[in-house]
This record gives structure tokens, sequence and C-alpha cells, in this order.
């Protein structure tokens, strides 16, 4: 007997951190990705996230809740939600976690963070509140053909709002660099080096290179993106010294906090 052929029905599941109201049609969300509330042991704050539906359809809408951590060698990590060492996902309330949303119209989720009565607690703690849509009338899966596996590939928007809550300002500020190295990508010569903010406090530092040649003179200073770090989680930054002539080099790496933390670090540069 011939086997029949296979059905693969998947589903894509692409994550909206960047920007609100990132489509044109369908669901989005208003305002920013990111609610912060600076709070003290026993407090608690309220917030909403407002969606909107931009079609003529109504939309149901699934809400729930993840923990977040990333790292510098590009992991994402959207685990159960309280088991991160900082995940404020437990002292988080929301209601309804499914709403169905009117064509053209707004409908809203509400949530509630209430800090535990511990006076312990200190730094920076953040969960993501997840919003996705659900598919009621997609497409269905391939027709099957003779001797053929066909798949089916159906893409599912989600938006992740952090909810970020600082427990005062005494919590640490550390940050850590590490694995800098010289590398070449698309004709650019570049300085690569992992941040990891091993505080308590979050971080959004500018972090920059100053290059100064073998008699300590100034030669050039190389920006690289701002990037938030969370306390525990890593980056990756990239600085273009393409403009760099060849020669060695004593470099200064500098992430500003622009506050009163100031982080440095120097390495040596060989450029051939």
């Amino acid at each position: 007997m011939r086997t029949p052929p296979k059905i693969v029905w998947a589903q894509l599941l692409c994550l909206l951190l960047l920007t609100s109201q990132a489509l044109a049609e369908g669901v989005c969300v208003v305002g920013g990705l990111t609610r912060e509330a600076t709070l003290s042991p026993g407090s608690k704050s309220e917030g909403r996230v407002t969606l909107v539906n931009n079609t003529g359809e109504p939309c149901q809408v699934r809400v729930y809740q993840t923990d977040y951590l990333f790292y510098a060698d590009g992991r994402n990590l959207y685990g159960d939600p309280g088991s991160a060492p900082r995940s404020n996902a437990r002292w988080v309330t929301f209601t309804p976690h499914q709403v169905v949303v009117p064509a053209r119209d707004m409908a809203p989720v509400d949530y509630t963070i209430q800090v535990p009565q511990d006076d312990q607690l200190t730094g920076t703690y953040w969960s993501m509140l997840m919003v996705e849509p659900l598919e009621t009338d997609g497409p269905g899966p391939p027709e099957a053909e003779e001797d053929k596996t066909k798949v089916g590939l159906r893409t599912v928007l989600r938006y992740g709002i952090q909810l970020v809550t600082h427990l005062g300002d005494a919590g640490t500020r550390d940050l850590r660099f590490h694995g800098q190295r010289l590398l070449v990508a698309d004709g650019k010569r570049l300085l690569q080096l992992d941040a990891e903010n091993v505080g308590e406090q979050w971080l959004n530092p500018v972090l920059w290179v100053e290059v100064h040649d073998e008699k300590g003179a100034a030669v050039s200073r190389f920006d690289a993106r701002k990037t938030r770090l969370y306390p525990g989680c890593s980056a990756c930054f990239q600085l273009d010294l393409t403009a760099l002539a060849p020669g060695s080099y004593n470099a200064l790496i500098v992430a500003d906090n622009e506050d009163d933390n100031v982080f440095g670090a120097q390495c040596k540069l060989a450029i051939r």
C-alpha cells in the first residue's frame, strides 16, 4: 500500500516589539509597547492597553503573559510567566484574557501591577503582556497531491507589551564588556563587542569607542546604537571602523547611561 502524501501545516509567529500600530490593516496596539511604573513594596499601579481593529470585520484577540530575556548571541526567550529571576508576571492581573474587537473600533485590556509587601525587593522587574489575533476563517491546509509533500504556512502577528516595574532607585547599576573582536562584513570593518547588565536596575546606555594612536593622541570616535539592557540580559554592539587607517591603536569603550553611571573598558586594535 502506498503511503499517502504528507501535508504539513504550520504557523509562523512574528513578534512586534519595536513600534505600535505597525500594521496598516488588522488589530494593533495604541501607544508605546513599553509601560513603566516606579513603585514601592506593597503599592500598585493600573494601566490600559487599547486595541484598534482597522478592518471591516470583528477580530478575536487572545491576551496572555510570558517572561522575556535576551542575549548577545541572538537568543530571545519567552519563558513561562514568573520563571525568570526578575519577573513581575505574578504581580500582574489583567482582563479580559480574550476579547472581540469590533470592526473599525477599539477594545481595552486593563491591567494592575500589585507589588508584594517585601522590603528586600530592589531594582527592575518586568514581564510581557502578549496580544495575539486569532484566525477564525483563515485558509485551510493545502490539498494533497500524489507523491508530493506540501507545506502550508500561516503568519500570525502578535504584539509584546513590556510591563516594567522599578522598585525605587537603590538597585545597583553595573555593566560588563566581553567578547571584543574585529571582523569584516559586507565590505565594512567592524568592532563587535558584547555588553551584559550585571546589576539590578535596567540600563539604556549610549555606547561609543574613542580611538587613540600609540602616542596617546586622539584619532576618532565611533558610535553605536542605544540599546536597553535588563538585568541579566546582554546585547551585541557593532561599531563601523572602516574609516580607520591601518595601524595599531588604543581604544576606550564608553557606555554612558545618561545619569551618574558611566562604564568603560580598554582594548587594543590592530588594523591591517
